[in-house]
């Protein structure tokens, strides 16, 4: 899919989001819209499956007959229907019902049915409990069909759901429907639903340009990034994975080079955000069985998977990525303090989790791996706990790369950050700060900054060759951070100022000098015309 199809397909379906949620807020309209997206491509890819299988047996219906043709097998061969499902959960991984396809939901809606709001209601609990072999339950739980938002009452509400859906129907009906086109659409629409939420989407969206930087980082060969991409990633992690986007950038990224990952796992504590991330997960062509996507807070580690004390079946990923919330409040305990974790590294302080968030990410990394967290610059030289954390982390030689980022670039806060790379494998004695906060390595926009490619780019080459660039990189000795308290700030290193130009006073004199010759002699000349017309003339200076 070209990026001008991209924005045409984009556009088509914020304009349907936005002329029709009415009074309703965007992240409550995101909820209804991305559901509809998420079953026109389980739809359509299930049908495009099912005439494959069928062959020759799959109904061909003539213009006038809209219903799906699915229905029409699904009538004629009940019998044959448990053994071509049970092919079918084969071959990909889930089916749904022809009353359920979003071909016979889009033609209730195009005829005002009655009956829409509660098909779309069995459909999705369907969905979520039998369409596919792994548990989706809660799915669409954030999805109200029930509430007051879309009409007073049922009719109301079905008249409402009727034209969204028709609209939506319209709107991509001459846009491909392959996973990589609507995957691509579903992640436009999430940025410009956060880009429209402001501050609250900080929750579930890391923009795709610092999505792209810790991406190529991670994708890169954790000993020697200079011999460029791995050609696997067995497990990929991100404890913190909102919408999901920054896991699926890995893989993209990974697969574009002809490399793979194994299995994804995610965490994310927000419901709504959770189920967007499982939705994602499909929407982009991924099975069920790619994946696992856990509702629960990292922090407190309530996902047993990771508790497994038992070295040998430890999940170790070959890349960690994370964006959690900055300086979020958190509660350590005692308990905590003795958790696997934290113990050898020290626990977080209350105020600020940020390390809490990392340390949580660092114990899952593989040792031939390679972690990418987002954080706020405190944790660079604040004190105290975090002091020790960062101290500890330095002398085991686990801080690769420090990058400080220019501020404004997210939805969430207008503050700059800094990404750290670490590793547990690394082979240089020394860390590579690089500056890109400096106004000539971004763009600045009204409402946000950007980074261009060629930022990115600069960024990412710098990484990957270890590279040393006056005011902008440079590899630090562990000496030399010993000799500043193990304090990381960006700007004690590379500093962004332009040094001031020198003066040669003996210079400036002769310039001066030959400057008032030619002031003397051109108001001689002056005079001369002056003194023609009788004019009083000017002094000349000695």
């Amino acid at each position: 899919m070209t990026e001008q199809q991209l924005k045409d397909l984009g556009k088509t379906l914020w304009d349907i989001a936005d002329n029709l949620r009415g009074a309703m807020n965007a992240d409550d309209f995101r909820d209804y819209m991305l559901s509809f997206l998420f079953l026109r491509y389980l739809s359509d890819n299930y049908e495009a499956a099912a005439k494959k299988e069928l062959g020759s047996d799959y109904p061909t219906l003539n213009e006038d007959d809209k219903r799906a043709p699915l229905s029409v097998w699904y009538e004629k061969n009940k019998e044959d229907t448990p053994e071509f499902e049970k092919q079918m959960r084969r071959k990909v991984h889930y089916v749904i019902e022809p009353v359920h396809l979003w071909s016979s939901i889009a033609e209730l809606a195009r005829t005002q049915h009655d009956d829409l709001l509660l098909t779309l209601q069995q459909g999705f609990k369907y969905i979520e409990n039998k369409s596919f072999e792994n548990s989706f339950q809660g799915l669409f739980s954030e999805i109200n069909l029930d509430s007051e938002k879309l009409g007073k009452n049922y009719s109301l509400r079905n008249a409402k759901l009727c034209t969204i859906i028709t609209k939506i129907a319209e709107g991509i009906s001459g846009f491909s429907t392959d996973s990589d086109t609507l995957g691509d659409a579903y992640e436009y629409l999430i940025g410009q639903f956060a880009a429209g939420s402001g501050k609250k989407a900080g929750e579930f969206y890391t923009p795709q340009q610092i999505s792209t930087i810790l991406s190529e980082i991670v994708t890169l060969d954790s000993q020697e990034p200079a011999t460029g991409k791995k050609k696997k990633l067995n497990n990929v992690l991100d404890f913190a994975c909102g919408s999901g986007s920054l896991l699926l950038n890995v893989r993209n990224k990974l697969k574009k080079d002809g490399g793979s990952v194994g299995r994804i796992y995610g965490q994310e504590t927000n419901i709504t955000t959770f189920n967007l991330a499982r939705m994602n997960m499909l929407l982009h062509g991924m099975k069920d069985s790619e994946f696992n996507i856990h509702h629960g807070d990292s922090l407190l580690n309530d996902w047993d998977m990771l508790n497994e004390m038992n070295p040998a079946k430890k999940l170790k990923c070959d890349a960690v990525v994370a964006n959690p919330p900055f300086s979020y409040r958190w509660e350590p305990t005692e308990a905590l303090g003795e958790d696997f974790r934290f113990k050898s590294h020290g626990l977080a302080p209350k105020s600020a989790a940020d390390f809490a968030f990392l340390l949580h990410g660092f114990h899952f990394l593989g040792d031939e791996g390679t972690m990418a967290i987002i954080l706020p610059h405190g944790v660079l030289f604040r004190s105290g706990a975090e002091g020790r954390i960062r101290t500890k982390l330095l002398k085991d030689n686990n801080i690769d790369t420090v990058i400080g980022l220019p501020a404004n670039l997210f939805f969430s806060t207008g503050i700059p950050v800094c990404i750290l790379v670490l590793k547990k494998c690394k082979k240089p004695d020394d860390v590579l700060f690089i500056n890109a906060s400096d106004e000539e390595h971004f763009e600045k926009g009204k409402r946000q900054n950007r980074l261009l490619p060629e930022h990115i780019d600069k960024i990412i080459d710098t990484y990957q060759f270890r590279k040393e660039e006056d005011r902008y990189s440079r590899r630090v000795s562990m000496e030399e951070i010993e000799k500043n308290d193990f304090n990381l700030n960006i700007s004690r290193y590379v500093s962004t100022a332009k040094p001031e130009e020198k003066i040669i006073l003996a210079d400036v004199n002769s310039s001066l000098g030959k400057i008032e010759k030619s002031i003397v002699r051109a108001t001689k000349t002056h005079n001369k015309y002056l003194e023609e017309l009788g004019l009083p003339i000017l002094p000349i200076g000695e």
